[in-house]
């Protein structure tokens, strides 16, 4: 539910009296602020002792990695102050706000306690990876799973009070479930259908098509090369730029396409995925897991196949990550 404040509300106006006289049990109210800080922007939330919603806000790119966390600082420092105005509550009483990131970045224990050790203005802060609040939106601060499934992928659960983190190591080395990956894998199999050596479906045309028609095309593409000459040390005279992970991503939702109608190249590229994922759940189930959601717009996409295969296993999230993040803020400094 969401309730924004009445604008221009005073301090004063934040102090409660209980049962038993004016002169005591008073006693400041609480806030929460969560953030889902990700790759190229953020949102803040701020929400009452209930965990009911004041306000939102969107700020910049929050990762950790970048910049030393820099830009991410900048970005919530901003973010807290419109959230505030936004629901019409002095900013002064971040003093007595409870503050939880979930940041994108933050797989490293180093970069989140430095991040927290920021100058911020509340009076406490909590910094996690991204998968955390994501866990904890989708179970509602509750033991399970979860599995993220976008451009990359990680796994991680809660069982009486155990965490249990696996994957989230990057496009080079990890994030087996990805879009990314599957994209990659969907160009590959392209190349190696175009060349005869597998067989072809309506799905590879589509994707040859895409890359302008031939496997040239297609290579030329997988090597940009940077402008700006490189330095000895780098070891080539131009750097050759492999293509992110989002733009191997983006074809997902032409493989879906082509899944829905039944491509043979599709349905094996399907198989893999989830052979993935069957990879997951059994990691899991042997570390007592009995309930798996799935977030990310690639994973989202998943689970009627994922119902299917693992019946009653898999559950819907009950809130987005940016509600976990609150979540987390309460269970971390409760009053």
């Amino acid at each position: 539910m969401f309730r924004p404040r009445r604008k221009g509300a005073a301090c004063f106006s934040l102090l409660r009296c209980h049962a038993g006289g004016a002169n005591r049990g008073l006693r400041l109210t609480r806030y929460y602020l969560g953030v889902d800080g990700g790759g190229t922007n953020c949102r803040i939330r701020l929400a009452d002792e209930n965990l009911v919603t004041l306000a939102d806000a969107n700020g910049g790119r929050s990762n950790l990695q970048i910049d030393n966390g820099e830009p991410a600082f900048r970005s919530i420092s901003e973010g807290t102050r419109e959230v505030f105005h936004k629901a019409g509550i002095d900013f002064a009483e971040t003093k007595n706000t409870y503050a939880c990131f979930g940041m994108a970045g933050g797989r490293l224990l180093s970069a989140r306690e430095s991040f927290a050790a920021r100058p911020w203005p509340f009076a406490g802060v909590k910094v996690y990876d991204d998968i955390d609040i994501a866990r904890a939106g989708a179970h509602g601060g509750e033991d399970g799973a979860v599995i993220i499934v976008g451009t990359g992928s990680a796994a991680m659960a809660i069982v009486k009070g155990q965490r249990h983190q696996c994957g989230g190591w990057g496009f080079h080395i990890g994030d087996q479930m990805s879009g990314a990956i599957l994209g990659r894998e969907l160009v590959r199999r392209t190349v190696e259908a175009t060349d005869g050596l597998l067989t072809g479906s309506p799905l590879i045309d589509a994707v040859l098509a895409r890359f302008g028609g031939t496997v040239d095309a297609i290579m030329d593409w997988s090597f940009p090369r940077d402008d700006k000459p490189a330095s000895a040390a780098a070891g080539a005279p131009n750097t050759l730029l492999g293509r992110a992970p989002a733009e191997f991503g983006a074809l997902m939702p032409l493989f879906i396409e082509y899944f829905e109608k039944g491509d043979p190249v599709a349905k094996e590229l399907m198989e893999l995925e989830m052979s993935y994922i069957d990879n997951y759940v059994r990691w899991f189930k042997a570390r007592g897991v009995e309930k798996l959601a799935a977030v990310g717009g690639f994973g989202t996409r998943l689970y009627p196949l994922m119902i299917e295969r693992y019946g009653d296993f898999i559950v819907t999230p009950k809130h987005e990550p940016l509600h976990g993040a609150v979540i987390l803020a309460k269970q971390n400094f409760a009053a």
